[in-house]
């Protein structure tokens, strides 16, 4: 006779697959989300900071107008989740959408320390507008996409 833990264990396998899924929609729809916002002006004007004071993307609102930069990375947001969506079914998506993942991840990650003001002491604790953390599970879920998932076959 199986005991109770036994029984509950059995079932976890299942639930690995389902919160993969969990996981995996929970960015789709974050990236889509974002994606779409892009194209309003209050995300183009939000986004100013962060872009200007980059390193290697200042040089874009020399070319492009605040709103444009803005639609370019919301198009990219949309791509990247459209990829993820698409790579549910062709598996050879997968490692582009695990590098438009991980690129997403490394730029909102750099904007922590290239935007001046982005550091700011909350009752003695450093914050930030936690923007990083959305994209940190973006990251592990890019890091899974190098692999063939278990999960899909």
């Amino acid at each position: 006779m199986k005991s109770v833990l036994n029984c509950v264990v059995s079932v976890f396998p299942k639930f690995a697959r389902v919160g993969y899924y969990i996981s995996l929609i929970g960015i789709l729809v974050i990236m889509l989300w974002i994606g779409v916002f892009k194209f309003t002006p209050t995300e183009a004007a939000g986004i100013k900071p962060l872009v200007e004071n980059h390193f290697l993307l200042f040089w874009l609102y020399d070319v492009l107008s605040v709103q444009q930069v803005s639609n370019l990375f919301g198009v990219i947001e949309i791509i990247t989740g459209l990829l993820l969506l698409f790579s549910l079914r062709y598996d050879r998506l997968r490692p582009y959408a695990a590098f438009c993942l991980v690129a997403t991840f490394l730029i909102t990650f750099s904007f922590l320390f290239t935007t001046p003001g982005m550091w700011q002491m909350v009752n003695g604790v450093p914050t930030t507008n936690f923007m990083i953390l959305k994209d940190i599970p973006m990251l592990g879920l890019a890091f899974m996409y190098l692999v063939p998932s278990p999960y899909e076959q």
